[in-house]
């Protein structure tokens, strides 16, 4: 199968008094995976009004969207499926609860955990502890218009 274009996503990296915010966005609970909050992008968005969309979509939780910490890219050859994903701190906004109800029916569930209970959870990408916990960041320069 010819590979499609790949699928440019947003994801946050949230944490709460050390816990971060994970997600399990598979229908009806038919996998054991957890990623972080997120999703697609929408063309003429900046890369940070997607997130705050797709995380307030998923989770009811406002945020701030701070720097990029990790880019991740991922496939299903079988399908052609590919998708790169920006990872971004984010700060929660207020004292809000979690709210999981998601337009589109995905994400299921969500928790908090600690670096130590993410190391025991299937989750992606691998290199996340690594990238949240850590002090490295990305630039990021704001979406632009083309000049001419």
């Amino acid at each position: 199968m010819k590979p499609a274009r790949p699928r440019l996503a947003v994801r946050a990296a949230i944490l709460r008094d050390d816990r971060l915010l994970v997600v399990n966005a598979y229908p009806g609970q038919q996998s054991a995976l957890w990623a972080l909050p997120g999703g697609g992008v929408e063309p003429g968005q900046s890369l940070p009004e997607n997130l705050l969309r797709e995380v307030q979509e998923e989770t009811g939780l406002a945020i701030a969207v701070g720097a990029v910490i990790l880019v991740n890219e991922f496939h299903d050859p079988a399908s052609g499926f590919h998708q790169v994903e920006l990872i971004h701190r984010a700060t929660l906004l207020g004292n809000a609860d979690l709210v999981l109800d998601d337009p589109e029916g995905v994400v299921n569930r969500a928790r908090w955990v600690t670096r130590a209970e993410l190391a025991k959870l299937h989750h992606r990408p691998r290199l996340l502890a690594r990238a949240v916990w850590g002090q490295h960041a990305a630039w990021y320069d704001p979406l632009e218009e083309i000049v001419r």
